[in-house]
């Protein structure tokens, strides 16, 4: 057994680990919880007893054996070499590391292999990335893939806790109006983290802008899906959107290959695949993704105007596979 931190423990992604690990109860023997300064001192239950959250900052990571890190890109910066020189594997939740050339960035039954290769830190994938690999992955492994088209549909837990409360907030705010808001009378419920309100709406501009008015989401899209897939001219066509739900990322793709596959031999390929739930008689939905483990995919459709290609609609729980579970299945595979 092994000795585990979780690092950015009082957040939601941080709390979701420690579920996991107590779920699953194969990894750690030992649990160390860890946040900012303004979180330490709580005291957690726990499988493993009652455990104070220590300080990042001060915290002592001698003897620590894997360090789930979910803390945000600016303390993984800081603090996980610090980690990986007293001898821990960091396995990095934020965006700090995944384009780094020398760190692999692992989706768990997707790329597997290239966890082998990390010189003390492996980098999660986005969750929304790491939703649409669970499907594109294991097509590609059967045709070769050449092109992505992608809508993602992201729930507010994607952006913490903050976004789960602005969205009962507003919702709770816009309610009192529904007539007239069905008219065009609605009141500014004032958005304090997205730039326009997600209660009762959908705004198709997930993240910050970037180059070529692209936000950082649809860029991370890109990237890391060459990355992961091996494919550094993969062509992909992103559009990323923040929807009303709570928990579960879902996204509508249209994917090209190297050579043609047909609607049955694609939903035969992903009904094989690790990690995935093919539903053919009822569409999975973001509520149906909560709390599981398994990506699920639906509407698996030929391509209209090009034949050869596969539309399909993938959801997943961005909270576990989308981030905690995958960094769980990543230790389990290295210890």
């Amino acid at each position: 057994m092994t000795k585990v931190a979780i690092v950015g423990a009082t957040g939601a992604v941080g709390r979701t680990m420690l579920s996991i690990l107590e779920e699953r109860d194969v990894l750690a023997s030992n649990i160390r919880l860890m946040a900012s300064h303004r979180s330490a001192g709580q005291t957690i239950s726990t499988r493993w007893g009652d455990i104070e959250v220590e300080d990042l900052a001060m915290a002592d990571p001698s003897g620590i054996d894997i360090a789930l890190f979910s803390a945000g890109g600016d303390r993984s910066l800081e603090h996980a070499r610090r980690f990986v020189e007293s001898g821990s594997l960091v396995i990095d939740n934020s965006s700090a590391f995944r384009m780094d050339p020398d760190v692999p960035l692992v989706v768990a039954q997707v790329n597997d292999e290239a966890a082998g290769q990390h010189k003390g830190i492996i980098a999660n994938p986005n969750c929304t990335t790491m939703t649409l690999m669970m499907a594109a992955g294991p097509l590609h492994e059967a045709a070769g893939l050449s092109s992505i088209v992608a809508a993602s549909y992201q729930s507010v837990s994607g952006s913490g806790q903050h976004g789960v409360e602005e969205l009962v907030s507003q919702n709770r705010r816009l309610e009192s109006g529904l007539e007239e808001m069905m008219q065009g009378g609605w009141t500014d419920p004032e958005p304090e983290l997205y730039e326009r309100p997600i209660g009762y709406n959908v705004l198709p501009f997930a993240g910050s802008e970037v180059d070529g008015g692209y936000t950082d989401e649809e860029m991370k899209l890109v990237r890391e899906s060459r990355k992961i897939l091996d494919i550094p001219d993969l062509a992909v066509e992103p559009t990323c959107v923040r929807v009303p739900v709570l928990v579960g990322h879902g996204l509508a793709a249209t994917l090209r290959f190297e050579r043609p596959l047909n609607a049955d031999e694609a939903a035969s390929i992903l009904g094989s695949a690790p990690g995935l739930s093919v539903w053919k008689d009822m569409t999975p939905t973001p509520l149906d993704s909560a709390g599981l483990d398994d990506v699920l995919v639906g509407r698996v459709r030929e391509t209209l105007g090009e034949p050869g290609g596969i539309n399909l609609w993938v959801v997943g729980d961005n909270l576990r596979k989308g981030a905690a579970l995958n960094a769980v299945q990543i230790a389990e595979l290295l210890v």
